[in-house]
């Protein structure tokens, strides 16, 4: 598969942020909160906070070194006391050790509860957009920045999926709800082989674009959620084991991303370019009215990732070719698409910028997203712990993107509805080799 760039933008020129460290936060206050504003962030007063909590924090270390540098100081004059034969000089001096080493132990545990306070209130402040970002409120605010295909080719009868799944016997909602709940569908016949037949080609293609097949679990724990954003602010979308402590995934990004949490890289293994196909779990609350019909919203659906591990210097070009590859993809199944920059309302928590890209359901008559590909600049890696180590030897955080590649059931309900006729529904020529059939009749 060849894919072309449609529309990328020179960032070349732009800054780059130091995301979210505490030196820079100290450094770049006003930048910090100016930034997250055009997130539409409520909590910026969090910045003045954990600014407060690292002027005492710091006080507390001076404190804590002045006091063990004096303990050792004192430590050395009482040996050469005793060498001296001076015993009860040295006598009086330890107890004046004594005092200290019970003060720096009271100190000790002030700094430890200073930085449990501190990081608990750094972990809620979301990444900072790229400054390329801008304001904006939600959906309606995106820049729509490329289209393509025709998006009026269908007769006044056409039939939206869940209809076209009931009439072919593809999918059954009903059966999902009997033995799960809504938002749990039933793949059945030629609906299943679809479906498979999907995830087969996205794989296939990622692999022949460098990323290596990963087969994952669908349940991390609770340190991989906070390693790549997910907690603590998607808490509540996500569904939680809790006699094991475990989550099930939002998405393959989770996994895929903390296979190298608390790992140092060398400069010449980047890009580490990973990709994997899992069942995606998310709760969807507060989700409902007609936009949740069918497979427009569920709360299990299939997905292939791609994701990125990358040199800084080089994640915005990255980005732009993660983009145009998914893209490419949307053409080789035939179906109209667009992209759209996100607009800071629109960004989520750990995003520093994000296309998102959104297939023509033309039986709905509507956008339908089925992929959003971001780069999160070294967010992750500063929670995930994720290093290089360049040529001179020094250690710094990699940048980590990551893209769908694809989200599986609007894919699927645009096949379906997009290429429907008065007797059936045809399949995209790429996919016939993994069906084994070309039409749903």
């Amino acid at each position: 598969m060849t894919f072309n760039k449609c529309h990328s933008n020179n960032f070349a020129q732009l800054n780059k942020f130091n995301m979210l460290s505490l030196a820079y936060i100290r450094d770049n206050k006003d930048e910090v909160v100016k930034r997250l504003q055009i997130k539409n962030f409520k909590g910026v007063e969090l910045v003045d906070n954990i600014i407060a909590l690292d002027s005492e924090r710091r006080k507390i270390q001076k404190d804590l070194d002045d006091n063990l540098a004096e303990a050792n100081q004192l430590s050395k004059e009482i040996g050469l006391l005793y060498k001296q034969g001076k015993k009860d000089e040295a006598e009086a001096l330890k107890e004046q050790t004594v005092v200290l080493n019970d003060l720096s132990r009271e100190l000790k545990e002030k700094l430890q509860e200073a930085e449990t306070n501190q990081n608990e209130l750094l972990i809620m402040l979301p990444n900072l957009p790229h400054p390329s970002v801008k304001t904006g409120y939600g959906a309606d605010d995106n820049e729509i920045i490329h289209a393509h295909g025709e998006t009026d080719f269908l007769h006044s009868e056409a039939l939206p999926h869940w209809e076209l799944a009931k009439k072919y016997d593809l999918i059954d909602f009903e059966l999902g709800n009997k033995i799960t709940g809504a938002g749990f569908p039933v793949y059945k016949g030629k609906g299943a082989k679809l479906q498979r037949a999907l995830i087969n080609y996205f794989l296939d293609e990622a692999t022949t674009q460098g990323y290596l097949e990963h087969e994952l679990p669908i349940m991390i724990n609770e340190a991989s959620g906070y390693g790549t954003g997910q907690l603590p602010d998607k808490e509540g979308q996500m569904y939680f084991v809790e006699k094991d402590g475990l989550y099930l995934i939002p998405t393959a990004e989770v996994p895929l991303t903390n296979i190298y949490r608390d790992v140092i890289l060398k400069e010449d293994e980047l890009p580490v370019k990973l990709t994997g196909y899992t069942p995606c779990f998310r709760r969807e609350a507060g989700s409902y009215g007609k936009d949740v019909r069918g497979l427009n919203r569920l709360h299990q659906f299939d997905k292939v990732e791609i994701v990125q591990i990358a040199h800084p210097d080089k994640s915005y070009e990255i980005l732009e070719h993660m983009k145009d590859y998914v893209a490419a993809l949307l053409e080789e199944l035939g179906l109209p698409y667009r992209i759209l920059k996100l607009c800071g309302g629109d960004m989520s928590f750990t995003s520093a910028l994000t296309y998102d890209l959104e297939v023509f359901s033309a039986a709905q008559k509507k956008w339908l997203e089925v992929s959003s590909v971001s780069n999160f600049e070294n967010f992750q890696a500063n929670r995930a712990k994720i290093r290089f180590k360049d040529k001179e030897g020094r250690t710094t955080q990699v940048h980590t993107l990551n893209g769908s590649a694809l989200a599986l059931p609007r894919i699927v309900a645009a096949i379906l509805e997009n290429n429907q006729d008065a007797d059936g529904i045809n399949i995209p020529k790429v996919l016939v080799n993994y069906t084994g059939f070309e039409r749903i009749e």
